[in-house]
């Protein structure tokens, strides 16, 4: 089945024997919890699954966390450590039948009196019905489910499923982590990498946090027998860096996008400019950025800067105009701008106030003297009379009334004393003076 991983009980001799033609990350492969690399969290003592392992029992869990960060290894250490049968499919290849066959193999497994540990890779590309056929089995016992994911499970993952097991989130592995992996590497190779100090940490930084790039790398550089350190520069041409993680269409896009718009609020231009980059850098779509921007010039700076909006619909004409890359500066600009201007949600608190008040007041009318009134009919029933020209008064201001009879006078829009909206506020208050004073 193409779906299925070579079978495998984990026993402490099938983690031990590994031929040198094996791939440098599998004979690195941890042979106890206490080498898994930068989960401590997790598999130490008082960590979720070092509690586990001590209680002897060991729950369903979905292992949540990037590439490279141990999620295979830490699934068959588990069966190891509790003496389960271990089984491995991956979801991208494993179909209805593949899981039917799993299921058989469990049960009968079960009948000997031992449990199965069903190790599915990438489990979040499996659909509904097909986390769905997991919980029975599940909850009699016949497996223990670990699910490992690069996804949000939260977005990706059933309820049901989600309730049956427990969220275990692995860190990505952080440079003292991917230091330690290069170290166990050149103590099984017997051998330093071939590297300036300067290359090896460059080395590390481009693995951006995969333990397994990592090791690939390094089994490389182990190959070229050098006969002297390669510098950054060298080292550059040699190997290539691992690209980031990033799905336009889930949670990085998501955390990314946040996190830009959070730091454009925020008013730091070095970070909003940093997530922009980070995003453009990644293959997001230009225009996306600049929705997100011109919705934020509204939402977040409003009248504070009405220049805001300009100047991201002008980034958006200049991009469309100029194409990438040279209508990406374009975008720099328009974020550094709204990232410095003052702020104010005021307008975006009166829209939501307006509409929520609009769809509670239904179809009042207005008062006649603001009525429209084309026809003769319509002046004759007193359409428009009354109506005050506010340019005929001595100071432009009439102050008369234009809310329903129904209601009474509301105010949506409160701006704040910042940035231009400083002196809308003192236009309004000067506004609200005299409306009083000619109502006397």
């Amino acid at each position: 089945m193409g779906g299925l991983f070579d079978d495998d009980d984990a026993h402490a001799g099938d983690l031990g024997t590994q031929s040198n033609n094996v791939p440098l990350a599998d004979r690195l492969r941890p042979k106890s919890l206490s080498d898994i690399v930068g989960q401590d969290h997790l598999v130490r003592e008082d960590g979720t699954i070092g509690r586990m392992i001590a209680s002897g029992k060991l729950a369903s869990m979905i292992l949540w966390g990037p590439p490279g960060t141990g999620k295979t290894s830490l699934a068959r250490l588990l069966a190891h450590q509790t003496d389960l049968h271990f089984k491995a499919i991956s979801a991208v290849f494993s179909g209805v039948a593949d899981l039917k066959k799993v299921f058989a193999e469990a049960e009968m497994h079960m009948q000997s009196g031992k449990a199965t540990l069903l190790f599915v890779d990438e489990i979040h590309r499996f659909n509904r019905s097909q986390q769905d056929s997991f919980l029975p089995y599940v909850e009699k016992g016949t497996v223990v489910l670990v699910g490992a994911t690069t996804e949000n499970p939260s977005f990706e993952l059933n309820a049901a499923l989600l309730s049956r097991t427990q969220v275990l989130i692995l860190n990505r592995l952080d440079s003292a982590a991917l230091e330690l992996l290069l170290a166990k590497a050149e103590a099984l190779e017997n051998s330093p990498l071939p590297l300036t100090v300067e290359a090896k940490q460059a080395l590390i930084a481009s693995a951006d946090g995969d333990g397994r790039f990592l090791l690939n790398q390094a089994e490389t550089l182990f190959s070229l027998g050098l006969d002297s350190p390669l510098d950054p520069a060298r080292l550059a041409k040699i190997l290539h860096r691992r690209m980031p993680v990033y799905d336009k269409d889930r949670e990085g896009h998501y955390n990314l996008i946040s996190a830009l718009h959070k730091a454009m609020r925020g008013s730091d231009p070095q970070a909003s400019l940093y997530y922009l980059a980070r995003m453009l850098v990644a293959g997001e779509e230009p225009l996306y950025l600049l929705r997100r921007i011109v919705r934020f010039a509204s939402e977040d700076i409003g009248m504070a800067d009405p220049q805001a909006l300009v100047q991201s619909l002008a980034a958006k004409d200049a991009y469309m105009f100029l194409g990438s890359p040279e209508g990406e500066l374009a975008i720099v600009q328009a974020c550094l701008y709204c990232a410095t201007a003052p702020k104010s949600n005021a307008a975006y608190r009166a829209q939501k106030q307006a509409w929520k008040t609009a769809k509670q007041t239904g179809s009042l009318m207005p008062p006649q003297n603001i009525l429209n009134a084309p026809t003769k009919l319509m002046k004759d029933i007193g359409y428009g009379e009354g109506y005050s020209y506010d340019h005929e008064a001595d100071d432009g201001f009439s102050g008369d009334n234009y809310w329903p009879e129904e209601m009474q006078p509301e105010q949506f829009y409160a701006p704040v004393d910042r940035g231009f909206e400083h002196k809308i506020r003192e236009r309004l208050e000067y506004w609200e003076t005299l409306r009083a004073e000619k109502m006397g």
